[in-house]
């Protein structure tokens, strides 16, 4: 199928890419008084240290209707992905978009995906689409049923080396979080079916919590597929992730990607976030 727009929100960890025919649309991020526009002008050291010098709890904003509208301009068909609808109002603001969009453009076709994530599991979700659309006999109205039927392997993993952010937003408490860095406990977590992040376990150390990851993906069924590890300044434990999958899967492809801002603001510096497909 050609001529199929993609388009994500910047949760993607990605930028808009004219070769696939990506656009992203960013997320604006507030912090005190200061708001940064998640797109390919942030600066992410100043960013972070920003957010770890605040002591007031910072603020995500969904793109407005017109930056989604501007995003579909001039297209006839289009694909959008957006973080989890428990997270953000991103996705409803995406249907808005389509919504009008479709009011002047009544041929359009336009299918919005609630990925029910974040980060890599989207990017894993865009290579499925992108996959699925190379089937020169697929039909637009089916392409719907395919992306939802291929969203049922894929998952999300994630590792946290602070809880600092989730306890200036009240997730957890402010003790909870000095005692877990003082003895380096890392909390490991999921998305879950209903698109909110989930607490699965916790591991003393990064050598336990990579190994946790591990173990968590073989429960989720992993079998090789492909994998992106997106990470907060830490690449050195992304490669150490990537290393010990390959020993035990040689074939599978796996990615590793720098985060942007918005997956940097929930995941804090040091964190990990691992899409997969089985």
């Amino acid at each position: 199928m050609e001529n199929v727009r993609l388009i994500v929100d910047s949760s993607a960890n990605t930028l808009t890419d004219p070769s696939r025919g990506l656009e992203v649309v960013p997320l604006t991020l507030t912090i005190g008084q200061e708001n940064w526009l998640d797109d390919e002008h942030l600066d992410m050291g100043a960013f972070l240290n920003k957010m770890e010098a605040s002591q007031e709890a910072g603020k995500t904003a969904a793109p407005s209707i017109q930056r989604w509208l501007d995003s579909l301009e001039g297209c006839e068909k289009a694909v959008i992905g957006t973080i989890t609808s428990g997270l953000s109002g991103t996705y409803s603001s995406a249907l808005q978009a389509r919504d009008i969009y479709l009011e002047t453009h009544p041929h359009a076709q336009i299918v919005v995906v609630d990925s029910r994530s974040a980060g890599p599991e989207l990017e894993v979700i865009l290579k499925g689409i992108e996959s699925i659309l190379k089937d020169d006999k697929l039909r637009f109205a089916d392409l719907k049923a395919r992306i939802a039927e291929y969203r049922t392997k894929t998952h999300l993993l994630f590792v946290l080396q602070s809880l600092r952010n989730l306890s200036l937003n009240g997730r957890v408490s402010p003790a909870v979080a000095k005692i877990a860095g003082m003895l380096k406990i890392n909390l490991i977590g999921t998305a879950s079916v209903d698109g909110d992040l989930q607490p699965l376990t916790k591991a003393r150390g990064m050598k336990k919590a990579l190994r946790e990851l591990v173990k968590q993906m073989k429960e989720e069924k992993y079998q090789g597929g492909r994998v992106v590890i997106d990470h907060c300044e830490n690449e050195a434990d992304a490669e150490k992730l990537k290393e010990l999958l390959l020993a035990e899967y040689p074939e599978a492809e796996i990615t590793i990607r720098p985060m942007r801002g918005l997956c940097s603001f929930y995941a804090e510096r040091g964190g990990l976030m691992v899409g997969f497909h089985n």
